[in-house]
């Protein structure tokens, strides 16, 4: 069973392998949305724990996301930066990205050790 990406968001994306992913296609997926920076704080989407899921088949992408807050200002220029960045990937020929707010975005939890002490939260 694949280990969702929310499970591991404490990860650094450089700890992530492949078992995470069912195919070359959702690592493509996520390798281009880790390029997607938040534009307040600089730091990837992915690093901060944004990306719930990643999923592909016969072409299509389907992503899960949240924002910081309801109210974030970027909001939508980050779906659609994820949108780009998933018609981008080799093998995707359609894309859908949801923006989800369960289970709401706590960066305590779900951000990377490494975006964690970018952000000044140390445990």
């Amino acid at each position: 069973m694949r280990t969702s990406l929310l499970e591991h968001s404490r990860k650094s994306a450089k700890e992530l392998n492949m078992e995470e992913f069912r195919n070359e296609i959702e690592k493509a997926l996520y390798d281009e949305i880790h390029k997607v920076e938040d534009p307040e704080l600089f730091i990837s989407i992915a690093e901060l724990g944004l990306i719930y899921d990643i999923k592909s088949e016969n072409g299509k992408a389907d992503v899960k996301m949240t924002f910081t807050s309801m109210a974030c200002p970027a909001g939508p220029q980050l779906k659609q930066e994820v949108y780009n960045a998933c018609l981008r990937t080799d093998g995707v020929t359609e894309a859908n990205v949801e923006v989800v707010w369960n289970p709401k975005w706590d960066p305590k939890l779900m951000a990377s050790e490494d975006a964690k002490m970018e952000l000044g939260i140390y445990d």
